[in-house]
């Protein structure tokens, strides 16, 4: 997990500028969207390790735990890459990632690989859901039906937590808003592949899409609506 924070004059000038500390707090219309917490990401030694990763699943589980005992889902969203030249291939491969590495990170993001599923220290519940994705971000247009699946569910406020923050948090941060969702980012249950990259993932996000809190003050928050 990342020791750095963002100060508390950012913090404050944000909500100066917003008029506003945070959302309101209704669990039956929030869910919980984990993000990309999958072997590839997590175990050590893997081929994207985001070594961070691994400190933030305990802050996760709690999050899940607090928001289904409050009545809010969780959903558990992941990366699955399509077949080199198929209708849905992308070009971050071709642009983005050296050709030696581009065939390692298509298998190890293909159903059936080892390195595809979810970390097996998460703690899924048995009524969560599940949202496979072919983007950075969940709502980009053809990448999964999240954006459907929430609002069937009757969700207006999305907590995000994660990997990584700079890259597909922050995507779905940015898409969520856009799609005129509540968004929460929570500082201590995401990660990225440095402090200096988290922070500035974290301080884009705050400053135009999203409120930023820790795992102890949204937990806290779920537990004063139970009272």
């Amino acid at each position: 997990m990342h020791t750095s924070r963002l100060s508390e004059k950012f913090l404050a000038e944000v909500r100066a500028r917003r008029g506003a500390a945070g959302f309101p707090l209704v669990p039956g219309e929030t869910a919980l969207a984990v993000i990309d917490m999958q072997n590839v990401f997590v175990a050590p030694g893997a081929p994207m390790e985001v070594a961070a990763a691994r400190g933030i699943v305990p802050n996760i589980n709690r999050l899940a735990q607090a928001l289904r005992q409050a009545g809010g889902k969780v959903i558990w969203v992941y990366t699955t890459l399509a077949q080199a030249g198929s209708e849905r291939d992308w070009v971050y491969l071709s642009d983005f990632v050296r050709p030696e590495r581009r065939e390692t990170i298509r298998a190890s993001l293909r159903p059936g690989h080892e390195m595809h599923a979810l970390w097996s220290e998460l703690d899924i519940g048995e009524n969560d859901l599940t949202c496979e994705k072919d983007r950075f971000s969940p709502f980009s247009p053809g990448a999964s039906n999240l954006d459907e699946t929430l609002r069937r569910a009757g969700i207006s406020h999305l907590v995000v937590a994660g990997t990584l923050t700079d890259v597909c948090c922050e995507c779905t941060v940015r898409d969520a808003m856009m799609l005129n969702y509540h968004v929460t980012a929570v500082e201590d249950a995401n990660a990225a592949g440095s402090d200096e990259d988290h922070l500035r993932g974290l301080t884009t996000i705050a400053r135009l899409f999203a409120d930023i809190t820790t795992t102890d003050t949204l937990i806290g928050g779920l537990r004063r609506q139970d009272a």
